[in-house]
Order: structure tokens, then C-alpha cells, then sequence
């Protein structure tokens, strides 16, 4: 049972429970196309800071409307007109929410419509998996605008697709949509219907792992990718000698030495 107190109390996220654990997080700004201002990223630093210990099992992340997300509500920018040291403070709020999403150890299932662009694909690249549909359609479009990324696509989204197509987005403003997009590793999965039923479908899987075993996955592999290889395999054998003798795992186990868990098996 997810804390409902942690719950309360958010006014761009809209919070909805399911019975396992599972929590939709949606940004509700669609008037803006769920553009990020200042106070949704502080909502997300929150939010994202405390899942674990709230005990939400994952979470599905949308974006009200239409759009997921159109990046920074540069309008408040504009308005703002920032010192570059105030900006710079923005800019590392945005990556304190995004790690918190990254290595949080709560599994993150994006359903991406409509606009994922500029920070809204930096907020997609946080997430651990991402589902998108045929309406949506990705962009880094910083390039044409006169500014530049800050919440994290030069390390997220280069690692998903690659340093020059990166660069080749930002500087040309370049469009990728459809089984393009889901080729190159911008979402793991493109569905013909909505992107919410999938994501849900998924959450609700991930959902039944164990919890010190999703924390794992969710937190420890992205910590070792920024290791040498010497030191991310010390720390596998680690996490690896935690995980698989937590006492919950030995159910389990004993089902699959007696035959009676589901097997792995090619999709149908």
C-alpha cells in the first residue's frame, strides 16, 4: 500500500493509485502541451525523491491532453529573463529530478504521445522504459530557439541514439516519429493503439517483482555504466550477492526447482 500522505498535495502532477502499487503520474498542464515550469519540476524532485520510501511499487508517467510534453515552458523563461547563474540553478533542478527518476529504483514506464520534444524527451530519456504510439513524434529543437539542452540530453538521450544524431537533432531541428524512432532507441515499444493501455500493462508486470530486485535494476545498472568495467563488475557481484539471496526471492526459486513457474517463451 503506497503512503497516501506522500500523495497529497501536488498541484501539476496528478497522482492515481492503482490496487498493486502502480501510480500514474501525470502532468497536467495541457493548455502549455505539459510544458515544464518551476514548479513542476519541483513536484518531480519530490515526487521522484520519495516513490521508494512511499512504497510505490512503479510508476506509469503521461502527460495530460494531447502532448506528453513540450520541453521548458519557455514563455516563464522569456518572462524571467535569468541571470545565467539563475538559470544554471534551473537547469540542476531539472537533473536532480531526472536522477531521481534514473537511479530512484522505482521502475518508470513513459507512455509518450503528441510532443516529446526538447526537455520533454530529456524527461522521456529518465525514464527506464518507454512506450510510444503513432501520434508521437520526437524533437531537440534548442538549435533553432538560440539555446541550448540543460537537463540532460547530451548524457541521456546521446546514450540512447548515439552522440552525432543527437548533435544532428539539436542542430537541425530533425523530426523522428514512428518505427524510425522506435529504431533508433527512442522508445522500446510502439503500439497501434493507445500508449497508456501498454504502459499500464507493463507497470502492472513490473509491478509483481520483488522490490529490492526492481530497486536493483532501476538504481544499480545506470550506476554501473558510469563505472570502469573492472569496478561495475565488483559492484555487480555485489548487488548480485544482496539480491539473490533476499529471503523473498527463495518462493520463488523453489517454484522454479519444482517446476511449476511460468517458463520464458517466444511471443505468440
Amino acid at each position: 500500500m503506497v503512503d497516501q500522505a506522500f500523495l497529497q498535495g501536488f498541484e501539476r502532477l496528478d497522482l492515481e493509485e492503482r490496487d498493486n502499487g502502480v501510480v500514474v503520474v501525470t502532468l497536467n498542464r495541457p493548455e502549455k502541451r505539459n510544458a515544464l515550469d518551476v514548479l513542476t519540476v519541483e513536484e518531480l524532485v519530490r515526487f521522484f525523491s520519495g516513490a521508494h520510501q512511499a512504497k510505490v511499487g512503479a510508476v506509469v508517467l503521461a502527460g495530460a491532453g494531447d502532448h506528453f510534453c513540450a520541453g521548458l515552458d519557455l514563455v516563464e523563461h522569456w518572462k524571467a529573463d535569468r541571470s545565467p547563474a539563475d538559470f544554471m540553478h534551473v537547469c540542476l533542478r531539472w537533473h536532480e529530478a531526472f536522477n531521481k527518476m534514473e537511479y530512484g529504483g522505482v521502475p518508470i514506464i513513459a507512455a509518450l504521445k503528441g510532443a516529446v520534444v526538447g526537455g520533454g524527451l530529456e524527461l522521456a530519456s529518465a525514464a527506464h522504459v518507454r512506450v510510444m504510439d503513432n501520434t508521437t513524434y520526437f524533437a531537440l529543437p534548442e538549435g533553432q530557439r538560440g539555446i541550448f539542452t540543460g537537463g540532460g540530453a547530451t548524457i541521456r538521450v546521446s546514450d540512447m541514439i548515439g552522440k552525432y544524431r543527437m548533435i544532428d537533432m539539436i542542430l537541425t531541428g530533425r523530426v523522428y516519429q514512428g518505427q524510425e524512432a522506435a529504431d533508433l532507441g527512442l522508445a522500446q515499444y510502439l503500439v497501434e493503439g493507445a500508449s497508456m493501455d501498454r504502459a499500464l500493462e507493463l507497470a502492472d508486470k513490473v509491478a509483481q517483482n520483488l522490490p529490492l530486485t526492481n530497486f536493483a535494476i532501476c538504481s544499480a545498472i545506470s550506476h554501473m555504466n558510469n563505472m570502469s568495467g573492472l569496478d561495475a563488475a565488483y559492484a555487480e557481484a555485489m548487488v548480485g550477492g544482496i539480491v539473490n539471496t533476499q529471503p523473498a526471492a527463495r518462493a520463488r526459486l523453489e517454484a522454479f526447482a519444482n517446476k511449476t513457474a511460468a517458463r520464458v517463451r517466444p511471443n505468440e
